[in-house]
C-alpha cells in the first residue's frame, strides 16, 4: 500500500444541543442523536451524500441496539451502501480518535471525504446482568425472567450499573471523581480555586449562548414531541453565575460524615506520589465543580483539500497534527498536558503560537492540574491563555455537559468557530483526557 500525500482539511460540522442526564433527551437513543448530527452536518456543509466515503463515530456506552452505530447511522441517513463505517471507543477522547481515524484513512488512500464525530446517551446507559450463561438462571431470557428474584442472591451473577462501572477504572479501582480529588490533593489545588474556575465556565458558556456563538454550529434536536434548542445544563444552573456563593454550599464528594478525607488518603495514597495525609487536608471535588452527565452528538467533515474544493465545500481549517499519550489511570485528568506536546511536535507548532485552545473540563481540579503540570514540565502557560480568554472563551464541559463520545468533536467545533471569529487567530489546539489515563490533542490552522 502506498501512503497518500494530502492536505487534510475540516469543512465544518454541527452538533445537537446537549441534554442533561435524565431530562429532555433521555428518551432518545444514541443512534438517533448521531443521525441528527450527521443530517444537519450534511445540510450545513453542503455535502452530497453520494460523495461521502465513510462515517467514523466515537461511542463509549456501546450496546446492541445499534451494533456498529456508525453503520446504522450511515444507512439511516442515506449515505452510500459502499461507504466505510467504523465505531471507535477510546473513552472520553473517542471522537478525537474518530477525527484522527478519518485522517488516517485518507492518508492510507482509502477515501477522500469522511464524516467523523461521536454520540452518547448517558441517560440510557443500561443496568446489566453480568454472569456466565452456564449459570442456570441465565440459560435464556425466559429463564432470566422466571429466576429474576434469585439473581440478586447469586454468587456468580451480578446486576451492575454500567454508568458507575464504566466511570471507574478497573486497573486502579478508582472512579473519575476520585482521580480529580487525587489531582487536587497532589497538586495543592484548593476548593476555592476549583469553584472559581467552575463559575467562570458557566459564565462564559451562558455568555457564548447569549452572544450567538453557539448558533453557528448547534442545531435544534427535534424528534416527535422531543425538542431541545440549547444546551440544557448551563441554563438549569444559571443562578450559579449570579450567585457564586452557592458553589460553597455543594457537599464535597470525599469528605463527609460517611467518608472522610483521611479515609480517602488511606484508600488512594498509593496514587499520590508520596503525598501524606495532614490534619488540615480537606476534600475539594463537588457536583458543581465537575462536569454534568449528558446526552448529545456532534459531527465534522474531514476531507482532502482537493476534494473539498472540487465540491465547493467551505474550508475552515487544515488539520495540522494530533497526538495521544497515556499516563497512570489515577492521574488521567492531566493527560492533556502530556498529549499536547506530541500533537504540537507533529504539527510543527509552538505552544506560544497558539491563538485559541479548547480543553475538556471533566473537573475543575484536573483543568487546574493541567495548568500546573503543563507549565512546570513543558513551559506551556495555559493559565495565561485562559485569563486572556484564548482558552475556553465560550465555556466548557463543566457548564455545557459531557456526553462521553461526543465531547472530542464538540471541542473541535468550538475551536473552529472561535478561530473563525478571531480575526487575528490562525492556530488552535484542542485537548482532552479520558478514563484509563489517555490524553488526546489536535492542532489546526485556520484557512
Amino acid at each position: 500500500m502506498k501512503a497518500q500525500n494530502h492536505k487534510i482539511v475540516l469543512c465544518g460540522g454541527t452538533r445537537t444541543p446537549f441534554g442533561h442526564l435524565a431530562r429532555s433527551l433521555a428518551g432518545t437513543c444514541a443512534d438517533n442523536l448521531m443521525i441528527s448530527a450527521v443530517e444537519s452536518t450534511l445540510k450545513e456543509v453542503g455535502v452530497p451524500k453520494g460523495e461521502v466515503d465513510g462515517l467514523i463515530v466515537g461511542w463509549v456506552g456501546q450496546d446492541f441496539q445499534a451494533p456498529n452505530i456508525a453503520r446504522v447511522t450511515a444507512l439511516r441517513t442515506g449515505l452510500p451502501l459502499r461507504s466505510q463505517a467504523v465505531t471507535v471507543q477510546n473513552n472520553c477522547v473517542s471522537s478525537i480518535e474518530a477525527v484522527a481515524a478519518a485522517a488516517r484513512f485518507i492518508l492510507a488512500g482509502e477515501g477522500e471525504l469522511y464524516i467523523a464525530g461521536g454520540t452518547e446517551s448517558m441517560s440510557r446507559l443500561p443496568y446489566t446482568i453480568s454472569g456466565p450463561r452456564s449459570d442456570k438462571a441465565l440459560r435464556s431470557m425466559e429463564t432470566v425472567k422466571k429466576k429474576w428474584g434469585e439473581l440478586l442472591e447469586s454468587e456468580t451473577v451480578a446486576v451492575i450499573d454500567s454508568m458507575e462501572r464504566g466511570l471507574t477504572d478497573p486497573v486502579r479501582d478508582i472512579n473519575m471523581a476520585g482521580t480529580a480529588e487525587v489531582c487536587a490533593q497532589m497538586h495543592g489545588i484548593t476548593r476555592d480555586a476549583q469553584d472559581a474556575y467552575a463559575h467562570e465556565s458557566f459564565k462564559r458558556c451562558i455568555e457564548g449562548w447569549n452572544a450567538g456563538f453557539y448558533d453557528s454550529h448547534v442545531r435544534a434536536f427535534k424528534d416527535g414531541d422531543v425538542e431541545l434548542e440549547k444546551d440544557e445544563y448551563p441554563f438549569l444552573r444559571e443562578d450559579l453565575v449570579a450567585k457564586p456563593h452557592k458553589f460553597a454550599k455543594a457537599p464535597v464528594a470525599f469528605d463527609n460524615s460517611s467518608y472522610s478525607i483521611k479515609q480517602f488518603y488511606t484508600d488512594y495514597n498509593q496514587h499520590m506520589d508520596g503525598k501524606e495525609f495532614s490534619e488540615d487536608a480537606k476534600g475539594t471535588v463537588t457536583l458543581f465543580n465537575s462536569c454534568g452527565r449528558s446526552d448529545g452528538a456532534s459531527a465534522v467533515v474531514v476531507a482532502t483539500e482537493d476534494r473539498a474544493k472540487a465540491l465547493g465545500l467551505p474550508i475552515l481549517a487544515e488539520l495540522k497534527g494530533w497526538g495521544f499519550y497515556g499516563n497512570d489511570p489515577a492521574h488521567m485528568g492531566i493527560a492533556p498536558a502530556l498529549a499536547a506536546p506530541v500533537a504540537l511536535k507533529h504539527a510543527g507548532v509552538k505552544f506560544d503560537d497558539l491563538d485559541q485552545i479548547e480543553i475538556h473540563e471533566p473537573f475543575a481540579a484536573t483543568v487546574l492540574g493541567i495548568f500546573k503540570v503543563g507549565k512546570e514540565r513543558f513551559g506551556h502557560d495555559y493559565d495565561a491563555k485562559y485569563r486572556a480568554k484564548a482558552l475556553n472563551p465560550n465555556g466548557g464541559s463543566i457548564a455545557m455537559g459531557h456526553p462521553l463520545g461526543a465531547t472530542g468533536s464538540r471541542l473541535l467545533l468550538n475551536l473552529l468557530h472561535a478561530l473563525k471569529n478571531n480575526e487575528k487567530g490562525k492556530l488552535g489546539m484542542l485537548a482532552a483526557c479520558a478514563g484509563g489515563g489517555m490524553g488526546g490533542a489536535m492542532v489546526v490552522e485556520k484557512v
